[in-house]
């Protein structure tokens, strides 16, 4: 019974690292070409090691790019991507909050009306929030590029079915000891949902931070260009070589800040999804 347990372990660190380097492989890849030359890169067979041209190439691609300067599109897709985390997270913990413990008129179809714009995506309903977004004077700035995105159905759905777990008697307790709604929320409801708003905060950083159709939209100037956009105004077209090494260098750091949130949160991350007891 150990060996087989034993055997059982090994097979599945076995599978579990040919997946991870599967999956590892084509970065590693991408990192190595942003160490090399542009004809390295395009003569077959590709260097397997890091070159001697990473301090010129992620240089080059931080301040001068192609249509702008890499560490502005960073820039802007961070503040981006932190503005309808945070956004998101803030607006739908208030609605689910309200939704839960306030009792008003047509609080139910409030509720589903928010849930059923679930079935409307950006796409559905693209151009009449940019004829709003450009009627306010929006376009190019990081209100535009933040506000129309920070609504989210799925993260007051997921906050409303949290609080209604929260047993009764923990409500009248705060109640008898003299707490009003605002106290309540924030010394109670707020620290009970840390992990839950790790959680949501993380894939809606992700979310974020991959938008490309809404800021290839509403954004004219090269300076406003988020990360993901500067990926895609890098690659050659038609008979076009490219600048290889700088695309890659942009495509590297572009997952530094992603992974960089993932690792620092993922143990309330983790927590935030498996955890049933609250």
């Amino acid at each position: 019974m150990v060996e087989k347990q034993g055997f059982g372990t090994i097979l599945m660190h076995a599978v579990l690292i040919i997946g991870i380097a599967i999956v590892c492989f084509p970065i590693y890849l991408t990192f190595v070409g942003s160490t090399l030359t542009h004809f390295e890169i395009i003569r077959p067979p590709m260097p397997l090691v890091p070159g001697p041209h990473f301090i010129d190439n992620y240089s080059e691609a931080l301040t001068a790019g192609i249509t702008a300067p890499v560490g502005r599109m960073l820039l802007n897709s961070f503040v981006m991507a932190m503005g309808i985390a945070i956004g998101k997270i803030a607006i739908s913990i208030l609605s689910a909050y309200a939704i839960v413990y306030f009792r008003f008129p047509f609080r139910m179809f409030a509720f589903w009306a928010i849930f059923m714009t679930l079935m409307l995506p950006v796409e559905v309903r693209i151009v009449p929030t940019y004829e709003v977004v450009a009627s306010l004077g929006m376009l190019n700035s990081y209100t535009g590029l933040i506000l129309p995105l920070i609504a989210s159905a799925t993260a007051t759905f997921l906050f409303r079915q949290f609080f209604m777990t929260v047993p009764d008697e923990l409500v009248e307790a705060a109640r008898v000891d003299g707490a009003g709604p605002l106290r309540f929320f924030k010394d109670i409801l707020l620290p009970l949902s840390v992990t839950n708003i790790a959680a949501l905060f993380v894939i809606l950083f992700i979310y974020g931070w991959n938008q490309f159709l809404w800021p290839l939209l509403i954004t004219t100037k090269p300076e406003m260009n988020t990360i993901v956009m500067g990926l895609k105004q890098m690659m050659p077209t038609a008979d076009d070589y490219g600048n290889w090494p700088v695309t890659m260098a942009a495509a590297t750091l572009a997952v530094l800040p992603p992974v960089a949130v993932v690792i620092f949160m993922q143990r309330l991350f983790v927590k935030g999804l498996v955890e049933t007891e609250k």
